[in-house]
């Protein structure tokens, strides 16, 4: 597993912050181009803004998990160290660079996606995991250097087809004219969906995904597919799934006792679908799979920061008929149009994620 170095304490430890140095700002962008795809030229820097952080608002073209084994990959092809210890410890670096971004403040857990913490921590496990196996297999370190380099491209290149094969199993579980619910945004959730659709006609019911409303992306992809999809509240999650036939979640990681953390929800619905008697699915890459064996929730890992929850305005909503209006109890420059703004003696609690026990799940893809 990860040891603590650089301001990391492993996969589930606190971060200190880095200080910005140019191998710091390498990882980051080469975090960037991997997530958005741009291809591998190091010197383009269109990616980091003038304060020196990465603007990834276009992210989420590759998993992040395997964005940062691709970093890594970036690392030691670009390594001046002489040892294997030293590449170690660069590597490390590196990994604690990424974590600690993730982490660091609230636009990088918005830019990021908070809750992807977990992920993204898995995915760096791993891969030290394989070459700190490589250094023992290889003590000439040359060779070892082309060896991680040709097992490490082959590893990040399965990865990348994980979803096409949890597709192509998963697809199977789904019926025609059954009615699916699934719980805000995810990749390989979508992948198993629009290939069900190929020779399937069912439909599609979406939980909204409060706070970031990842629902929505979600049946909007389903729909442009021609898939019938309904977005519904949160919090509707036991009238809908009375009239439908199975649910189908994502994961942010898979935990060693059996569980998964995903989405805030997941939990919930996993229990109104087992009350209710419905299949809960869950479609997880391996390389989500994360050395975490929680019993609770307070037992989950901090993410860091994530973004302000806030509250829409109904009243002002259907005032205006529909159009965003100013809070009108704007208290600073950070105020929402359309959110309400309660009192500072008032606590809001955001938590990106949630555990399921793996009582709740039938079936891991």
């Amino acid at each position: 597993s990860m040891a603590p170095s650089n301001g990391t304490d492993g996969l589930t430890g606190t971060t200190t912050p880095s200080q910005s140095t140019p191998e710091r700002d390498l990882v980051l962008q080469d975090l960037c181009r991997h997530l958005t795809g741009k291809g591998n030229d190091n010197n383009d820097n269109s990616d980091t803004s003038e304060s020196g952080n990465v603007d990834i608002e276009n992210r989420s073209v590759v998993a992040l998990p395997v964005a940062a084994i691709q970093s890594l990959l970036d690392v030691i092809r670009r390594t001046k160290a002489h040892t294997m210890m030293g590449l170690e410890e660069e590597l490390r670096r590196a990994a604690a660079d990424m974590l600690d971004f993730a982490r660091g403040t609230a636009s990088n857990s918005i830019l990021l996606g908070g809750r992807s913490y977990i992920a993204l921590a898995s995915g760096c496990e791993l891969f030290m995991k394989y070459v700190t196996r490589a250094f023992l297999e290889t003590p000439d370190f040359a060779a070892c250097i082309a060896a991680v380099l040709e097992r490490g491209e082959a590893f990040a290149n399965i990865s990348l087809a994980a979803r096409d094969r949890i597709a192509e199993i998963g697809q199977d579980f789904v019926q025609d004219g059954q009615t699916v619910v699934t719980h805000g945004w995810s990749r390989v959730v979508s992948k198993l969906l629009l290939k069900a659709a190929e020779h399937k006609h069912f439909s599609i019911v979406v939980l909204e995904g409060r706070p970031d409303a990842g629902g929505v992306k979600a049946a909007k992809a389903y729909a442009d597919a021609g898939i019938p999809a309904t977005v519904v509240l949160d919090s509707a999650m036991a009238y809908v799934l009375e009239k439908a036939d199975l649910v189908i979640v994502g994961a942010e990681g898979v935990v060693e006792n059996g569980g998964v953390v995903n989405k805030v929800g997941t939990y919930s619905l996993g229990i109104v679908a087992r009350e209710m008697g419905k299949p809960f699915y869950v479609a997880a890459e391996s390389y989500k799979f994360a050395r975490l064996f929680p019993l609770n929730q307070s037992d989950l890992p901090d993410v860091g920061i994530v973004p302000r929850l806030n509250f829409v305005d109904t009243a002002s909503w259907e005032a205006t008929g529909g159009k965003v209006g100013k809070s009108t109890t704007s208290a600073d420059d950070d105020a929402v149009p359309g959110h309400v703004c309660l009192p500072d003696h008032v606590e809001v609690e955001n938590p990106p994620c949630d555990y399921t026990p793996a009582k709740y799940i039938t079936l891991l893809f």
